[in-house]
């Protein structure tokens, strides 16, 4: 799979492994550094690595035992099938690990898909949050019209979350242009002025979920997650991340009651 022009995932398992080629490390750590939530991914793998060394190590390091090299024949045999025996263990721990990075890998692409929708959502949220007179389409005053116009539009059910309780009322919203269909973009302010806005996707693949994920756009924070076939993300570049967190989760759960 390729991530961008310079780092595919064959080059980025080479590097969990240290197996990666030294001119093309400095790369895929520029690139890293770039994608917080792949360089949690990487260094989980290292770990789980680290911990099955760890955890074999003092096997993998003793010698054949001499009462093993000097047993009759039809016992060496018996000896050399407990020694298969054992790789076949090993094999299965290794199998065991590699089922799990494929399931890993299985789920990067809907990883990439979610990552879209943050990368979408902190554009959208960096280009109308500093409006003045017209950061949304359809005012707040206006939002029964707004719900209905966006769920039409993007062929879904789509809510604006009350947050009153975290802090912020409704803006309004407006509808955008998404990779392939329409996007619908609503925005929230408090007594202050910070604003937040909340991007909702449809054209995710059918099924697939995702917890909440954190991703970092510039001066934008965002957290995105997806849900079925629709996905959400919450952005801001006024608030910290907790805060962020804390009105994230009071939308998941009126959307995912």
């Amino acid at each position: 799979m390729m991530h961008d022009a310079h780092v595919t995932e064959a080059e980025l398992q080479a590097y969990v492994d240290g197996r990666l080629d030294g001119a093309r490390v400095s790369a895929v750590e520029t690139w890293l550094a770039a994608h917080p939530e792949q360089l949690e991914r990487i260094q989980e793998l290292r770990r789980m690595g680290e911990e099955l060394r760890a955890h074999y190590e003092s096997v993998t390091a003793e010698p054949v035992p001499e009462r093993l090299l000097a047993v009759p024949r039809v016992r060496r045999w018996t000896s050399i099938g407990r020694v298969a025996t054992w790789m076949g263990v090993g094999l299965l721990v290794g199998a065991a690990a590699g089922w799990q990075l494929h399931d890993r890998r299985s789920g990067f692409a809907k990883a990439d898909a979610a990552e879209a929708i943050a990368r979408r959502a902190a554009q959208a949220h960096a280009t109308y949050s500093p409006e003045v007179r017209h950061p949304v389409e359809v005012g707040a005053d206006q939002e029964a019209h707004l719900v209905a116009w966006l769920s039409k539009r993007l062929g879904a059910n789509v809510r604006a979350p009350k947050l009153e309780n975290v802090g912020y009322s409704l803006v309004g919203g407006r509808l955008l242009p998404g990779e392939s269909g329409p996007v619908a973009q609503f925005m929230y302010q408090c007594h202050a002025g910070t604003r937040v806005t909340l991007y909702v996707r449809t054209d995710v693949q059918s099924g697939s979920e995702t917890a909440f994920r954190y991703a970092k756009e510039g001066n934008v924070r965002v957290y995105y997650w997806v849900d079925r076939k629709l996905g959400y993300a919450m952005s801001t570049s006024d608030i910290s991340k907790d805060d962020l967190l804390k009105v994230s989760n009071a939308v998941y759960q009126q959307l995912n009651p």
